[in-house]
This record gives structure tokens, sequence and C-alpha cells, in this order.
């Protein structure tokens, strides 16, 4: 049961992420295709306006895809535009921390106003850069990385029931899921945001983007399948 709460905050975390996608699409005039829960053939969708609504069946993140007719239509679309379309994601998974702590906060305090919309952002803030700190450890230490397996395993260990725990949770999880995707890798939205800036020292940038972003997708899928194997050898053998 508690592996099942972990798959379902995690598949939440992934909603958020790509719901932020869809918000700053919205406010930027880029309009939106197909807004996707999972990669690879649909196994559900709903057209809502101009926008189709899908889940797909490999539930490994997702993806807001705009509803332009080329490449190259994208590309004409302003910098400043693009560049908040790809902040929007990792925007709201910093968001949502600081909604989740005022919830931890009335449980543990009660109803104060500094716990409910202060202390929120501070806590957040810590947080945040914590994981920031800890990044030098994916290069020193990539043993202890854990990808799915070793999240939902972990985290059904930690949480046991525990409502408080779960909050914290997703907590951590939504904001590792922020600073993820803010590495300047291509495939992540930090690394789009990179290709985005050099493309304003460069016009010829955008050409590359697509072989580019293939190379990073490649990169991150070799280290999702690195650490799975970690993970497997960890609690499985």
């Amino acid at each position: 049961m508690h592996y099942l709460i972990i798959i379902f905050i995690i598949g939440i975390l992934i909603l958020v992420h790509e719901i932020g996608h869809l918000i700053a699409g919205r406010i930027m005039k880029i309009p939106i295709a197909v807004f996707s829960i999972g990669f690879g053939p649909k196994l559900m969708s709903r057209k809502i306006g101009e926008t189709e609504f899908r889940i797909s069946w490999i539930p490994l993140g997702g993806y807001v895809l705009p509803a332009l007719a080329s490449e190259t239509e994208y590309f004409k679309i302003p910098i400043r535009r693009r560049m908040i379309f790809a902040l929007g994601g990792p925007l709201a998974n910093l968001i949502l921390p600081v909604l989740l702590f005022s919830v931890v906060n009335f449980i543990q305090e009660g109803m104060t106003l500094a716990g409910l919309f202060i202390h929120p952002w501070s806590q957040t803030i810590l947080q945040f850069n914590h994981i920031i700190m800890s990044l030098p450890l994916l290069f020193t230490h990539p043993g202890q990385l854990s990808g799915i397996v070793g999240i939902v395993s972990q985290g059904a260990d930690f949480i046991a029931a525990d409502m408080g725990k779960a909050l914290w949770f997703t907590i951590i999880i939504s904001l590792n899921l922020a600073v993820l995707n803010l590495l300047p890798i291509p495939g992540l939205d930090g690394g789009k945001i990179m290709l985005y800036l050099l493309e304003k020292i460069h016009p010829s940038v955008p050409r590359w983007q697509i072989p580019v972003t293939l190379a990073g997708l490649l990169l991150l899928f070799g280290i999702i399948i690195y650490v799975t194997v970690l993970d497997i050898q960890k609690y499985f053998t």
C-alpha cells in the first residue's frame, strides 16, 4: 500500500510540473497541442479546446507540446517567452513545497500567521539551498544515486502511513525535481534555457538544438538505466 502512495505522489509531482509549463505557455501566448503525463503511445486522452490531455504508457516524466507547424515557427517566438515557458515546470515544483510547508506548520503548530504565510518561504529556500549544496555528491558518490525503484522503496519505508512524513517526502522530491530540471543539461528545462541564452550570442544555435537535445536525452536515459540497475542490486539481490 505504501508503494502505491509513493507512486501516486510522484505522479502528482509530474502533473504539477507539466501544469506549470501549461500555465506558463498560456501566459506567454504559446498555443499548446498536447499535455501528456508519461511518454510513448497514449493510454487515454481527452481534448479540451485546442489542447489534447493524455496519459501515456511510459510513466517516466511527461511533456507539453506547443501547437506550432514547425520547429522554425517555435524559434520565431521571442527568447524571453520561450525561457518563461521552460521555467514554468521547475517553478511549479518550487511553489508546491511552499504550500505544503504551510500544511506541515499547521499540523505541528496550529494556525499562526507566521507558520502559514511567512515561514514556508524561508523553509522552502533553506531546503532548496541544501539540495543545491548536495549536488557535488552526484559526482563524488555516484553509487548513492537512486532511481525510481530506490525512491519508491525508500519512500515507502520512510512514510510508513504517516501523514506528516508523506508531506515531507513530497516536499523533498518536488524540490529535487525543480533542481534536477534546472541543471544545464540538454533535454532538461535548464538545458533549454542555456541553449536559448546561447542563441542570443550566436543565431546559428537553433540548428543544433535537436541533435544536442537528443544527445542530452540519451545521457539522461543512460543515467536512469544506471541508477535503476544500482537500485535493483541494492534492494532485490
